[in-house]
């Protein structure tokens, strides 16, 4: 039997991919779609709902294709509003063990991963 836990985390990860595929979520922001960024960092979902800790490798290694993938300064504008739109859109999120992810995988984002961040000074 699925405890509460996973089965929140189901529904969630079913809503996201309902909502990339009828499109509530906006599939583009800048080169990258969005919904591909989101299936890049679903393996943090359930990390990012956690008190931190080391994050996982299979977080790490999404956000680091992530980052390798946005060069320019629209892709990292469009990384960051799809992340700071899909972070706002999950319940159950822990902000600041959002925010660590790319310092606890040694990755140098040009952002912090915040709901206040604009991302169009993203450069």
């Amino acid at each position: 039997m699925a405890t509460t836990t996973q089965m929140v985390m189901k529904l969630t990860f079913i809503g996201m991919i309902m909502s990339m595929v009828l499109g509530l979520i906006p599939l583009a922001y800048g080169t990258i779609p969005c919904g591909k960024i989101q299936v890049k960092l679903l393996p943090c979902l359930g990390y990012a709902r956690g008190p931190g800790g080391p994050a996982p490798g299979q977080c790490c290694n999404g956000l680091r294709a992530l980052n390798n993938e946005a060069k320019t300064t629209p892709d990292r504008q469009g990384a960051c509003k799809c992340i700071k739109t899909t972070v706002l859109g999950v319940p159950g999120i822990n902000l600041a063990t959002v925010a660590a992810i790319p310092s606890k995988c040694g990755i140098n984002l040009p952002y912090k991963i915040s709901p206040n961040i604009d991302c169009n000074t993203v450069r």
